[in-house]
């Protein structure tokens, strides 16, 4: 595939950045990891919170600039004509370095409590998790986020030429803005400011984001695999419309522990567990749409990221934040390092991986290199993919511990008593953390070297073996039973959770039942994840050597 429109190229710049800044990411949180295990290092120079909170805002922001980057690609094809305005563009790249900077020493004022207080509200940095910058940054980036809506929807065409997927990501790229604005006041009573606060974290991430990953997901899908743009655009639909039926009461399971009505205890929990349901329509929506007509799979990186991304966050995201958001689990692994795991696990496995997905299938087109080396590509998959699902079970294991120890028997958090109790997952976490940055370095070398670097002979090669066993083709039925199994898996972590308020457990500190409950659940739940996508890959992969079963479909917007 060639580039049509120029204003594509602008796409680039983003993706690039996007490496950067996942790169340094990655090695604050190598940082953190070491710190778990000696709280002394860097004491006084780079302490464990400031060093936290840039590793939070790093994630933000690379995962904001593959979003960018991706839609810049699309945007022109959809609406079939260049991008208007691309000087704002460029002018919003360099914003978003700037933005990037000021955050960076934005957590060093507040190490100093310097929060420049001026007219009532906090300009250089306001403390609030996620939201630390000030309300300066805070109004650049609204600035910013009106930009990308505005070239997005002058670009596209009139609303009643739209399809589900221009629907997808024009309210996505308004709701950026707008639910960004709840964080740009100051309220001086703390359950109030922090029911505004969850506005933000919740609704922009798990509501706006999922619109833009399920359009951004079905749009690629039809890039690569020739779908049916119809077919995608139904998925698209009914994923958005679940996501925003479920999340926008959903984010209730917060309010509960900031001092909210009582009643928000049952609301939240009941909708935040309805939020899996799109996130399986999502995933059924690609496995559909990967058979569609069994191509071969030509660009296997870009749909291993794909992929990646829509299990974690059926995974992550769907099975681990259903396990935590009932009131009597999450009474237990709020602030643990079981939401720690779900974290990791669902914005990086959800977003993240999107992201490079969108770069290993945008940079070949630009960088003119169609036939590039993938081995490094799918070298890193795996390297990030088992990484992060070791770190997952490093936390989950870990803070089920933490909960016994610290919630049950009460005891000393700085004393030593919890540190010692986690001393093992806090070796193995920096351990599954060393195999994701060795992933992150593969996938940032491959990308920024990709057409510059001579592709060996060895790399046509295909594997001419029968499409038998573990590659034999992927049946629904099949598919549905590995779903199932994690569904199983995620059922016993949920219980062991529960367990806790057992009063054998609470009362008599029997940790028994919670403990072997963790140690099936987590390990059934994450071997099973691994096993499922190393199987889907091998099915399509047995496709390299096959033809195409139908010539290409012609991609038209459908028709209002």
């Amino acid at each position: 595939m060639q580039i049509e429109y120029q204003t594509q190229r602008l796409s680039l710049r983003f993706f690039m950045l996007m490496l950067v800044l996942f790169v340094v990411q990655v090695i604050y949180g190598m940082i953190l990891a070491a710190q778990q295990i000696d709280p002394t290092l860097l004491q006084g120079w780079l302490n464990f919170n400031v060093a936290r909170a840039e590793h939070l805002n790093l994630g933000i922001m690379w995962i904001v600039c593959g979003f960018i980057g991706a839609i810049m690609f699309v945007a022109p094809l959809l609406a079939k004509r260049e991008l208007v305005a691309p000087w704002l563009i460029k002018f919003l790249f360099y914003a978003v370095i700037g933005i990037v900077i000021w955050n960076f020493f934005t957590q060093f004022l507040a190490e100093r409590g310097i929060a420049g207080w001026w007219l009532g509200q906090p300009w250089l940095q306001q403390g609030l998790e996620y939201l630390e910058a000030g309300r300066i940054a805070g109004v650049l980036i609204l600035v910013g986020f009106l930009i990308l809506a505005f070239v997005v929807l002058r670009t596209f065409p009139r609303v009643r030429e739209w399809n589900e997927v221009h629907w997808g990501l024009g309210l996505g790229v308004g709701a950026l803005a707008v639910v960004w604005v709840f964080g740009l006041f100051y309220v001086a009573r703390l359950d109030l400011q922090e029911y505004f606060r969850w506005f933000v974290v919740h609704y922009w991430v798990e509501g706006v984001w999922e619109v833009i990953h399920i359009s951004l997901i079905g749009y690629f899908l039809v890039l690569m695999f020739k779908a049916d743009v119809k077919s995608v655009g139904f998925a698209v639909f009914w994923g958005i419309a679940l996501v925003w039926l479920s999340g926008l009461i959903g984010n209730a399971h917060h309010y509960f522990w900031i001092g909210t009505p009582e009643f928000w205890q049952f609301w939240g929990s009941l909708f935040s567990a309805l939020e899996p349901l799109p996130l399986v329509f999502c995933f059924w929506h690609i496995y559909l749409d990967a058979h569609t007509n069994k191509r071969p799979l030509e660009n296997a990186p870009a749909f291993y990221f794909l992929l990646g991304s829509t299990v974690l966050e059926l995974v992550g995201a769907g099975i681990l934040g259903f396990v935590m958001t009932f009131a009597l689990t999450n009474v237990w692994s709020h602030g643990t390092w079981v939401t720690a795991g779900h974290a990791h696990l669902a914005l990086f496995g959800t977003f993240g991986m999107l992201g490079i997905a969108a770069a290993y299938y945008v940079v070949p087109i630009l960088r003119k290199v169609p036939q590039f080396d993938q081995r490094l590509g799918k070298l890193g998959f795996w390297l990030v993919f088992i990484g992060v699902l070791g770190m997952g079970f490093a936390f989950a294991i870990g803070g089920t511990i933490q909960i016994y120890v610290y919630r049950i028997l009460g005891l000393d958090w700085f004393g030593g008593d919890v540190n010692r109790a986690m001393a093992t997952y806090k070796v193995m976490l920096p351990l599954f953390g060393l195999v994701l940055s060795s992933g992150a370095g593969v996938l940032a070398y491959d990308l920024f070297t990709m057409g510059r670097r001579l592709r060996p002979q060895a790399a046509d090669d295909v594997d001419a073996r029968p499409a038998t066993g573990w590659r034999r083709p992927l049946t629904g039925f099949e598919a549905g039973i590995w779903l199932l199994m994690m569904w199983l898996f995620g059922t016993i972590i949920t219980l062991g959770l529960l367990a806790f308020n057992l009063p054998r457990v609470r009362v008599e500190g029997d940790p028994t039942l919670p403990y072997v409950l963790a140690g099936v659940g987590y390990p059934g739940l994450l071997l099973v994840t691994l096993l499922f996508v190393w199987r889907f890959i091998a099915s399509l992969e047995a496709r390299a050597a096959a033809p195409a079963m139908s010539p290409p479909l012609r991609v038209l917007p459908a028709q209002g």
